[in-house]
């Protein structure tokens, strides 16, 4: 065996070719479906967008929390085949779906296989997260001590009680408002608006977000994510693949994506806001810019982790959006809103669409490839080419994913849509931008035949 034979063999692109997903809804209504409906749903669309047979998957990757053993297994074989492939079931608390993401991509650039399928699902419960297993050690029980180190520990739900404490520890530090945090729920909701597999379409004014029903402190519900049911899937290939079946077109660039688990800041600095991630979503996103030669200005759109609106706020500083302690300031500037510097949450985020934990991270895979195909109807951000990922799991896991278009001289041309209704609140000063996009819009449909547009809504 020589020393060349030794050598590791470059690694090799991987793109998302099909993504799809379902509505997400309220666990509990009636004709709700269980999770191999919801499965297949979601599988048929990323293979039917992909346009390839389910044949052509050779290793699949299946994420969920709540189910037990094998469940990926039969919300697969009966829906979309048993053709004796592996299937790998994937638990990585809220990080589960961009987990099956992360290990379908290392599959594809390792060279271990051409095509994979990501897919999550999530049958939920009615109200807040339940502990599952009483005769055992809670994997957050550290986690919990550093809260307690610092902060009283209340008879609520932990997981807003640990959010509400991060951002209790920036407003605190930096003197942040829970106005700030008020405002992203407000945001998210609008957003969400124009977002037909979103679990709520409805605007709220800042008011009526600040003063719906108390969770927990500062924090009202309609700036907290709810349980969700829902499924979403991707289909994973490498650039071999996209040849030989012609996906060029269609094919987004996984550029660089980077998971990280708790660092010992997590426990040893007496921090809520690094106990609930910080500096592990920080250090992804350090190494995501690095490997993809990108810096924050070059992004166009984002989905993040906004499990509560001070998560997504404690985010902008972790990704370098702006510095730390200058999340409220981004807030007031309106730059995670549309006519800001990015667009944040556009499909509504966690707050507005729904969180069934195992379908989450591939539910912001396909937006982001939605945005950059230009598929994103009326929520589209005008001139996308490069998307940010971000999603957390305490316990704890977080994976940040950056993607461009694969081959932009093959991508389609699809017409871009007016961004959502102009904003009324004072700090989301986007009114005279949505404006120049509308005029701008009319001068190319007037210019342009209709023949030479694809409409889509």
């Amino acid at each position: 065996m020589t020393l060349t034979s030794l050598r590791p063999r470059p690694l090799r692109r991987v793109f998302v070719v099909g993504v799809g997903m379902t509505k997400f809804v309220k666990p509990g209504v009636e004709n709700s479906r269980d999770y191999p409906d919801l499965a297949k749903e979601a599988g048929q669309k990323a293979l039917a967008d992909a346009q390839i047979p389910y044949s052509a998957v050779e290793q699949a990757c299946i994420g969920y929390v709540y189910g037990d053993s094998t469940s990926g297994q039969r919300a697969i074989y009966h829906s979309l085949g048993l053709t004796g492939i592996p299937i790998i079931n994937v638990n990585n608390n809220c990080s589960t779906g961009s987990t099956a993401l992360f290990m379908a991509r290392q599959l594809i650039q390792g060279g271990v296989a051409d095509c994979v399928l990501a897919l999550g699902f999530e049958k939920m419960e009615k109200g807040s997260l339940p502990a599952t297993s009483l005769n055992r050690t809670n994997p957050i029980d550290k986690h919990i001590e550093v809260m307690m180190n610092k902060y009283e520990l209340s008879p609520v739900p932990v997981a807003p009680q640990m959010f509400v404490n991060a951002g209790k520890e920036h407003m605190e530090k930096y003197g942040t408002k829970a106005e700030h945090f008020a405002k992203i729920g407000w945001k998210n909701h609008k957003h969400s608006v124009n977002n037909p597999y979103s679990q709520f379409q409805k605007e709220y004014s800042l008011d009526e977000v600040m003063t719906s029903r108390k969770v927990f402190d500062f924090l009202t519900i309609l700036q907290c994510c709810p349980t969700s049911d829902g499924a979403a899937a991707a289909i994973l290939a490498s650039e071999e693949f996209v040849q030989k079946y012609g996906l060029q077109s269609k094919a987004v660039e996984i550029l660089a994506q980077e998971m990280m688990t708790d660092l010992p800041s997590s426990f040893e600095e007496n921090s809520v806001i690094k106990t609930v991630g910080f500096d592990m979503s920080k250090e992804a996103a350090r190494k995501c810019y690095e490997k993809s030669g990108m810096r924050p200005s070059d992004i166009d759109v984002i989905e993040l982790h906004d499990c509560f609106s001070t998560n997504e706020l404690l985010t902008y500083e972790a990704l370098g959006l702006c510095a730390e302690g200058q999340g409220g300031k981004l807030v007031d500037r309106g730059d995670n809103t549309y006519g800001g510097k990015w667009v944040i949450n556009p499909s509504g985020g966690l707050i507005s669409k729904g969180h069934p934990l195992g379908a989450t991270g591939l539910a912001q895979c396909a937006e982001l490839c939605w945005q950059l195909r230009g598929e994103a109807g009326k929520r589209q951000v005008p001139g996308a080419k490069v998307a940010l990922q971000h999603n957390l799991g305490l316990g704890g896991a977080v994976v940040v994913t950056i993607y461009r278009m694969g081959f932009p001289e093959a991508a389609r041309t699809h017409q871009i849509e007016a961004a959502p209704t102009s904003a009324a609140v004072e700090g989301f000063k986007a009114n005279l931008v949505f404006k120049e996009i509308e005029k701008k819009l009319e001068e190319i449909r007037r210019l342009t035949a209709p023949s030479q547009w694809l409409t889509r809504t």
